[in-house]
């Protein structure tokens, strides 16, 4: 049914009622979805690109599909017996085609399917805010969806990728993130500008798939949020790989004369460097800018503000739930925001009570004190909780406790010369962890148990109790908490 006073060349169907609309079918967005029709609410999700997000075919699956096969030899050729092996090049087409099968060929029927087994109603098209609980949808073939929430409309649309405004860096075509986990071979030098996790994870991956790297770093080093000793030991393998590091440098311009030829990029020391791409990966921004903001008062192009429960401050209807709120821009910690949107919005739609004190089940706490990353280079780097800078500006009183994981037994039979550092970051006046850091090859799988502790609150004296087998790297648990104790 259509509404007869549709705009000329424009055909608008009827308010379709919903208790919950969501805009933006990634991770987040179908994790909302999910939980509201696990409580019985309708539920529609509008989606402009590919249902799945950028998690599924630009971000963690393509970026992770490409690292293994790099990181998986690097950890080989510190085995002995092994090493001799695999000193070959990688088979780069074989990884890229591995990678092309982890995005489902950039085909989202599997996530619609999944959608469309929770019982969610998927509307493909462009959606944005026209009033309080009511969302436009233009799809793809003009036609305008008119949809209304009951209880709740959950914002999930995300963050898009950042270039500098630079002179000559639209005419240049620059890879974003999503170029460099998509692109279809390797090039044969890259440039990229940006020390922070992207940056490093396409280094480590270009580089060991055949491109000759270049990193450019305003700063003085890599990964600056995380412990200074993560991106020096992360440096020092990249170096050793082939790739050069350049710190203190910023791009001023970026010239590509002919399309397809090489790209000059001059910097602010006056020097320049040559190559056949360059990837910016230098932020991200919210994608609010075409999402009808003005029309429920708030700015587009903005953050949105959130409590802990995810819902805009200053209203009662409306949710922003993953990186768009910029509490912590990684999937799982989306996912984890999606959960407890999900059932707080089923709480309040019910009339029941919700429960938003720390730790609550409508409280994203762990935003603030339990964030966990991995950064999948060579050699690995896991973090979770507050940094030895962070805690101390926060007003604790800290102690850092360092261990070499070289020295845990597990380490030396996981590879020969095994380089790593691992930290715990003690509340000296409760003595819990506010933090943990790991570097080291094969540490991403520690992080869980760090996770627990911090999350957990688990006191010092009980986690003598938790006894790591001999001989793994977990061990570095014991090493850490003897160090502590003296």
């Amino acid at each position: 049914m259509t509404d007869s006073t549709a705009d000329a060349g424009k055909t608008t169907t009827e308010a379709s009622p919903y208790d919950v609309v969501v805009i933006g079918a990634g991770p987040v967005g179908e994790n909302v979805a999910d939980r509201a029709r696990a409580a019985g609410l309708t539920t529609a999700v509008v989606e402009s690109e590919l249902v799945g997000g950028e998690c599924s075919y630009w971000a963690c699956m393509p970026s992770k599909a490409l690292l293994r096969p790099v990181v998986a030899r690097a950890d080989a050729r510190r085995v002995p017996g092994l090493s001799a092996a695999v000193r070959g090049p990688l088979d780069t087409a074989a990884v890229l085609a591995h990678r092309d099968e982890e995005t489902s060929h950039w085909k989202d029927d599997g996530q619609v399917a999944w959608l469309d087994g929770v019982g969610a109603d998927v509307f493909r098209g462009t959606g944005r805010l026209t009033g309080p609980r009511e969302v436009a949808v233009t799809a793809p073939d003009g036609m305008e969806h008119r949809l209304t929430a009951r209880h709740a409309v959950a914002v999930c649309t995300g963050t898009r990728a950042v270039v500098p405004d630079l002179p000559g860096v639209a005419e240049a075509r620059p890879w974003t993130s999503r170029e460099a986990t998509s692109a279809d071979r390797a090039p044969g030098r890259l440039v990229v500008v940006g020390g922070g996790v992207v940056g490093v994870e396409m280094a480590t991956a270009w580089q060991g798939l055949g491109s000759e790297v270049t990193l450019l770093i305003r700063g003085g080093g890599l990964l600056p949020k995380m412990e200074p000793f993560a991106g020096e030991l992360v440096a020092e393998a990249l170096r050793e790989a082939g790739a050069r590091i350049r710190t203190g440098v910023s791009a001023t311009s970026v010239r590509r004369p002919a399309p397809g030829g090489p790209v000059t990029v001059e910097l602010d020391d006056g020097d320049h460097v040559e190559a056949d791409e360059i990837l910016f990966a230098t932020g991200r921004a919210p994608r609010t800018d075409d999402l009808g903001l003005e029309t429920v008062g708030l700015e587009p192009g903005s953050w949105l503000t959130v409590d802990d429960s995810c819902r805009v401050e200053g209203t009662d209807w409306l949710y922003a739930v993953g990186d768009v709120n910029h509490r912590a821009l990684l999937t799982h910690q989306g996912k984890y925001q999606a959960r407890i949107a999900g059932a707080a919005i089923a709480a309040r739609a019910g009339q029941a009570a919700v429960d938003t004190a720390p730790w609550g089940a409508h409280a994203a706490t762990a935003d603030h004190a339990a964030v966990p990353q991995v950064v999948f280079t060579d050699p690995e780097v896991a973090s979770v909780g507050l940094t030895l800078a962070e805690a101390e500006q926060a007003g604790h009183r800290v102690r850092a406790v360092d261990y070499d994981l070289g020295s845990v037994a597990g380490a030396g039979l996981h590879a020969d010369g095994y380089r790593g550092r691992a930290r715990m970051v003690v509340d000296l006046d409760r003595e819990i962890l506010l933090g943990v850091t790991f570097a080291g090859p094969g540490i991403g799988e520690l992080l869980h148990s760090a996770t627990i502790a911090v999350a957990g609150e688990v006191p010092i004296a009980r986690l003598w109790h938790a006894v790591p087998a001999y001989p793994t790297i977990s061990e570095v648990w014991l090493r850490l908490l003897e160090t502590y104790r003296g």
